[in-house]
Parts: C-alpha cells; structure tokens; sequence
C-alpha cells in the first residue's frame, strides 16, 4: 500500500509524465476505480477538507450536497447498489434526511458506507442508514446528539432541568440560574427538544429498516450509544470500530481484504493531497471521475 509520501511522489510523477492534466486528479481517480473494480459496485467518494481548511464555508453537510450526489449518480448501473466513502465533520440534519431519502430512492437499502478515517455527527447518522459499514482499526465514528449554535442540546436540557431542582431546594439560587439562562432565547428549549426527537426517530427508522432490520433489538442500545450525550460527555468524541462492533452495528473490517484496504487508504490519502494543493474544501466524486467540486478562495483583508 502507498504511504502518504509514497501517493505525493506518485502525484509529482504524474506531473512529470503529462503536464497537461492535472496529477491530483489522475491519481485519485486511478484508486477511486480501483476500489469499484475490487468490489463490482458503484463507489462515490464524499469528503470534507474541514481538517485542511477548518475555517472554509460548506465543509459541512448541506443542501447543496445533493447536487453533487445528482452528478455522481448519474448513468451509474443502479443494480450494482452503492458503496459510499465517508469523510466528514458532520452538518445540517435536514440536509442530512433528505440525502439519505434520495440515496434510498436509487439504490434502495443495498448501501454500504466506508470510512477511510473518520465521519462524524451527521456523517456516522449517514453511516447508520447504510446496510453495513466498512471500518479499519484506525477509523472513527462519533456521537449524533444535535448541536446548535455549538451547544449540545440534551445538554441545555439538563442544565434547565438542574435550574428547577436548584431553585425549588433553594428559592435563593433563582438570581445567579437567571443569569445562566437568560443566554437562552425563550423559544430555544423546545427546539432543542426537537432537535433530539427528530434525529432519534430518523436514524432509529433507518436502523429498523436496513442494518437492523432482523435484529431490531439491537437498536435501542445503538441509540444510546451515539445519541445520549450523558454517555458520550462531547460531541466531538471518537467511537472506535470496537465499539460499534459491541453494540451490534454490522461491521467488516478493511483489513479483511488487503487489496480493498490498500485501494481506500490510498484513496483516502489522495484526497487529503487535493485539499491540501488546492482550493477546494468538498469533493463528491464517482469511480468514473465525475466530480462535484466546492472552492474556497481566502477573502482579500481590508486596509
């Protein structure tokens, strides 16, 4: 398997060879079609270069996504199912619903989802929709407990919820949970509230019908696990191939199949060259090198 020197010294021979076409893309491409040609299936790549550009627009998962996915699709052999790699901080529930609906709608329920790395948040929500999740020992998914505005929203209700204990054993504590809570806009404890119960049925939904759906005992568990905050203590927590494997995910191992594993990595290692040697921050792409590409540009600074 080319290590991550190995890829760049590939990429700049690449460059030597023809430099009429651009070296990042031969290469990606090349890995990219040779996971598709290992498995028989379709294969679209959906990376995020949040780590390279973490201050970039669009990063996150969003509606403009689907136009991406629109385009990789396209005049692919539905009936070889889909497998999709994920690399990804996670983004917009809804965005998230919809994309997940629309791949259900081409592919049905035969969607596998590979993380190379790590797919986070609304990325592990996509992976739970997926019929199996390909996973190496290094790779990572993360709690699905909805955020806003960068706050966790079980944990708003829980600091409401100690506010009322407080203030009923002591009235005079009501002053100081006033200035705590007064943060809050009035409206925002029942879009918390929301928030929570509409991710939780919607991958619950998704478990009972593709990846658990003879073994549905298993997703209440599951749900804990990804979704109690209480469990988790942070959002941004790294849940290991392990322990999805504990609490009943279907799981396969990348390192099972040597020539699979050899292909993603390298794959997932010309990705993370093209975000860091170019502008772009968001890259769907298919096993044909049909290519969705979001840009950011760095905004002159006022004098």
């Amino acid at each position: 398997m080319p290590n991550w020197n190995e890829v760049l010294l590939e990429i700049h021979q690449e460059q030597q060879n023809d430099p009429n076409k651009n070296p990042l893309d031969t290469v990606r491409r090349k890995y990219l079609k040779k996971i598709s040609n290992i498995t028989d299936r379709n294969t679209i790549a959906y990376y995020s270069g949040w780590l390279q550009k973490p201050t970039a627009p669009d990063t996150a998962v969003n509606d403009k996504d689907k136009s991406g996915f629109m385009l990789a699709i396209n005049k692919l052999d539905k009936s070889k199912g889909l497998d999709l790699i994920l690399h990804t901080p996670g983004g917009d529930i809804a965005a998230t619903e919809s994309l997940v609906d629309y791949l259900y709608s081409i592919f049905g329920k035969d969607i596998r989802v590979i993380v190379p790395q790590i797919s986070m948040s609304a990325g592990t929500m996509i992976a739970l929709s997926a019929k199996e999740i390909l996973m190496g020992k290094h790779s990572n998914l993360g709690p699905i407990d909805p955020q806003m505005g960068g706050l966790a929203c079980q944990a708003v209700l829980d600091e409401f919820k100690q506010a009322k204990e407080d203030i009923k054993q002591n009235p005079h504590s009501a002053s100081l949970w006033q200035v705590i809570i007064s943060k809050y806009h009035p409206t925002f404890l029942g879009a918390c509230k929301q928030a929570i119960e509409w991710s939780e049925k919607m991958v619950s939904k998704w478990l009972e019908e593709n990846m658990c759906s003879s073994k549905k005992e298993k997703v209440k568990e599951i749900l804990k696990t990804f979704a109690d905050h209480k469990k988790q203590k942070s959002h941004s927590r790294h849940i290991s191939k392990k322990e999805c494997e504990d609490i009943g995910l279907t799981i396969s191992s990348l390192e099972d199949n040597q020539d699979l594993q050899d292909a993603v990595l390298t794959t997932h290692h010309a990705f993370m060259h093209t975000f860091s040697n170019t502008p772009s921050v968001k890259m769907i792409e298919n096993h044909n090198g049909v290519a969705y590409i979001e840009n950011s540009f760095p905004q002159p600074q006022a004098k």
